[in-house]
């Protein structure tokens, strides 16, 4: 039978061991609290917005950046609703969110990706006291704490950025309206120049040829006159023939004596007489009754490729389709050249593709220009919108 000393030290060793045992945890409990306050104060001083939420989406905690950018206090948002402050953007809300106090996120679990996007496609607007609403951009990331889910959002504030975005936007439109304006003014002033240079200057040169016939037939010239006044008459000719060719760069007579369809042709033919080539010109003339300035910018726009792949492609083989595709005009032209290059698309100096890019865009189009699968070389791909005018005019 143990003894008195014996029943006290059975009574006194599980007290030892708890003691011990809390001499042994406190240390590393100590850290854990002393780790957390440091990250705690990391977060309440970070100058980005940073809100923890439960997997219920109520706020836990908000830092001072936070309560700045919804002008609020920290106090105030812990126990709110993540939805009282961060909505889904209108544009991608689709189903979730409708009714005032919705939670902004479906299943927050999956919605753990809104970074990497640009300004314009932002998914979150904010919400401030007052109700102003501004766009934010942000991040969102999940841990377990105490065997619970814990969400932090960082986010900030894009409104500055949105606004650049869309003074940019306006700025870069109207250089578009500049652009085609001027692409406009110049295809008048082009068409002015030529009509003045064939009535006038043409019919000027045609009479003096008249004029200079007439005398060559007088016989009392001298063999040495009449040759002078022959090579009088074969310099006018020249001159006229100059003249045409700068008045029909200045604006083909094709454009205005038979439509597109017949200038595309003409366009055709006078590029084989300089080349021997194999080109297709595929087109319905019905499908090309269009306006002068869709005409004009569709026969630039023919006229700036012919001439790259007479420039820089060695090509063989050219095929242009133009075809009517509901409301839209439908334009290919390949070649098996050697191709264009990535790079060689964002070159300041290629004033050509430049010039084809703003004829398209100012019609509200749009033109893809890259390698061509089929014949190995360049493929260009425009779009053009019809006006309803003009697809009356196309069927009749």
């Amino acid at each position: 039978m143990p003894d008195r000393g014996s029943s006290t030290l059975l009574r006194i060793l599980p007290l030892g061991m708890a003691a011990a045992l809390l001499l042994c945890l406190f240390p590393p409990l100590k850290a854990r609290r002393q780790r957390q306050a440091r990250g705690q104060a990391i977060i309440d001083s970070a100058s980005d917005a940073i809100i923890s939420i439960d997997s219920r989406q109520i706020i836990l905690h908000a830092n001072a950046a936070a309560a700045r950018l919804f002008d609020d206090t920290p106090a105030g948002m812990r126990g709110m609703r993540l939805g009282q402050y961060i909505l889904r953007d209108l544009r991608t809300l689709g189903g979730l969110g409708k009714h005032e106090g919705d939670p902004p996120f479906g299943d927050i679990n999956l919605e753990l990706r809104l970074t990497g996007r640009r300004t314009t496609d932002y998914t979150l607007t904010g919400r401030r006291s007052d109700g102003a609403m501004f766009p934010l951009e942000g991040s969102l990331s999940a841990m377990l704490e105490d065997g619970q889910s814990v969400f932090t959002i960082i986010v900030r504030d894009i409104s500055a950025r949105q606004q650049m975005h869309e003074q940019l936007a306006r700025s870069f439109s109207q250089l578009r309206e500049l652009s085609s304006a001027l692409q406009s003014i110049r295809e008048e002033e082009r068409k002015h120049i030529a009509r003045e240079l064939h009535d006038d200057l043409g019919q000027l040169l045609a009479t003096l040829r008249v004029d200079l016939t007439l005398v060559r037939q007088h016989t009392d010239t001298t063999a040495s006159l009449q040759a002078l006044l022959h090579s009088m008459d074969g310099l006018l000719v020249t001159a006229i023939t100059s003249l045409r060719r700068i008045a029909s760069n200045l604006r083909p007579r094709a454009l205005d004596e038979g439509g597109l369809y017949f200038a595309l042709q003409k366009l055709r033919h006078d590029f084989l007489l300089r080349r021997a080539i194999h080109f297709d010109l595929l087109a319905d003339e019905a499908d090309l009754v269009l306006d002068d300035a869709r005409s004009t910018a569709i026969y630039r726009i023919v006229q700036e490729a012919l001439t790259n792949i007479a420039r820089h492609a060695e090509a063989s083989h050219i095929t242009i389709a133009l075809h009517r595709i509901d409301s839209s005009l439908a334009i290919t032209i390949q070649d098996d050249g050697r191709g264009i290059a990535e790079h060689d698309l964002e070159k300041a100096t290629a004033l050509g593709l430049l010039g084809m890019r703003e004829r398209v865009w100012g019609l509200n189009g749009s033109i893809h220009i890259g390698a061509d699968s089929e014949l190995g070389g360049t493929r260009i791909e425009i779009s053009l919108p019809m006006h309803a005018e003009a697809a009356t005019a196309a069927m009749q």
